[in-house]
């Protein structure tokens, strides 16, 4: 109780535990965000008619997707966006993004290759636009499929977020580990980290327990869909 006291009451000391976290989320939260705006591009790239479309999108998911997170983010703060002055935290939340774009594009492939074609194809019969197959029937179960993935990314990227300290942003585990040097207690100071990610690990995956059920709408249309095929 004392060690608790004097390591996160005393003198504030809970305020940096505060502004860690905040930084943390906020890394995870934009970064996610951009890499979904990323991952649809990298999608729709992969995905056209045009061969060097297609050939950028697959060097970019072969770089970044195969480089460690931790160079990326080394590479953009002291090489990419150095010249711009850009601070760490706006780097940090671009180069996840980025990076993140790109599992993030592979697994939107992943789903939309998932859809049965025949499914595609008796929609077109019953009067659907190209469009409208691809919103109603297409992105349903491409969305069903890619969810659970989607959501061990959002936890994965969370965790990687544990290295931005190598660029001087105090996140949650920067100060985690200062807690841990400064006390002379690293064993306590750990659990204490560990117990907070797993916090936020589960918050993040009943975020998307929340949206489990599918809208009506598109349980119906693909109903419809499953049917035209079968009487097919």
């Amino acid at each position: 109780m004392a060690f608790f006291y004097e390591n996160f009451i005393a003198g504030g000391a809970y305020l940096f535990f505060l502004r860690s976290l905040g930084v943390t989320l906020l890394i995870t939260a934009f970064g996610l965000l951009l890499g979904t705006i990323s991952g649809v591009i990298l999608c729709i790239l992969s995905r056209s008619p045009f061969r060097v479309l297609r050939a950028v999108s697959q060097i970019y998911f072969l770089f970044m997707g195969g480089t460690p997170i931790l160079l990326v983010l080394m590479l953009f703060y002291y090489v990419i966006l150095a010249p711009a002055g850009t601070s760490a935290l706006v780097t940090s939340i671009i180069a996840f993004g980025l990076r993140s774009g790109a599992l993030l594009g592979e697994i939107m492939k992943s789903a939309l290759n998932s859809v049965d074609a025949g499914q595609i194809l008796a929609a077109r019969t019953l009067g659907f636009s190209r469009t409208g197959a691809f919103f109603y029937i297409t992105l349903p179960q491409a969305i069903r499929f890619g969810k659970p993935l989607y959501r061990h990314s959002a936890i994965t990227l969370l965790q990687d977020t544990s290295v931005v300290g190598y660029i001087t942003v105090n996140d949650l585990t920067r100060v985690v580990s200062n807690m841990g040097s400064r006390t002379g207690n690293p064993l306590m100071s750990l659990a204490v980290g560990i117990v907070l990610y797993l916090l936020l690990s589960s918050f993040i995956s009943l975020f998307f327990q929340a949206g489990k059920r599918r809208s009506f709408a598109a349980r119906v249309v693909a109903a419809k869909g499953t049917s035209a095929v079968k009487a097919a």
